[in-house]
């Protein structure tokens, strides 16, 4: 007698699961594609677009973005996070190191690459917020990300000041690299990537405090 097995395989192998396993994978990159879609539209016009257009860049059905996404406030949230997860795994990759010239150096390059790859998306963030508390709440998560991380990469200096002087000083500086500031020297004086980068060292190198002996 043969016995037919019920409900799930117990056999990952088995033609069932890699046909799970499959569906599963190919609405996981529909939905990569639909996010990726919307950032690549987000980066050519702040406007936030609409589902057609978003559907005839990912070379999908609008059906099929909200089969993944509940609205396109949904997906918007759901392309940022993407975005600033990426942008702060590469600015978090390694901890710059080294003597105040190089920190400094490292430092800048890495927060020029994600305002020049983000600044379009940061500023239909802002732009869209509105009433949107989850927007709101990132743009809020960002700015203390970006503060934590001062406040590491210039702990020698930062060190010989007091409380208040410590804080006021990573506050100017986060306001110096803030993503305009990048979009003001690069579109409006037309400085390159290299000009810009060096205004910013400039910058927060006069900011800084001297740095300690044997730091």
């Amino acid at each position: 007698m043969t016995i037919k097995a019920e409900g799930p395989s117990l056999y990952p192998d088995s033609p069932r699961r890699a046909g799970v396993d499959g569906r599963r994978l190919r609405s996981a990159r529909t939905r990569q594609l639909v996010i990726e879609a919307y950032l690549a539209l987000v980066r050519e016009n702040p406007k936030v677009p609409t589902a057609n257009h978003i559907a005839e860049r990912a070379g999908c059905s609008v059906r099929s973005i909200f089969e993944r996404f509940p609205d396109l406030h949904a997906l918007r949230i759901a392309a940022i996070d993407h975005a600033f997860g990426a942008a702060v795994d590469e600015t978090l990759a390694t901890h710059p190191s080294g003597d105040r010239h190089t920190r400094l150096n490292i430092h800048v390059r890495r927060r020029a690459q994600v305002c020049e790859q983000w600044l379009p998306l940061w500023r239909a963030l802002n732009a869209n917020k509105g009433e949107s508390k989850e927007l709101q709440e990132r743009i809020a998560l960002i700015r203390r990300m970006i503060v934590g991380w001062l406040a590491q990469v210039y702990s020698p200096e930062l060190s010989s000041l007091s409380d208040e002087a410590r804080s006021r000083t990573v506050l100017a500086i986060e306001a110096l690299i803030d993503f305009e500031s990048w979009g003001r020297m690069r579109e409006f004086h037309a400085l390159s990537f290299e000009e810009a980068c060096e205004v910013w060292v400039q910058g927060i190198d006069r900011l800084l405090p001297p740095t300690p002996p044997n730091s």
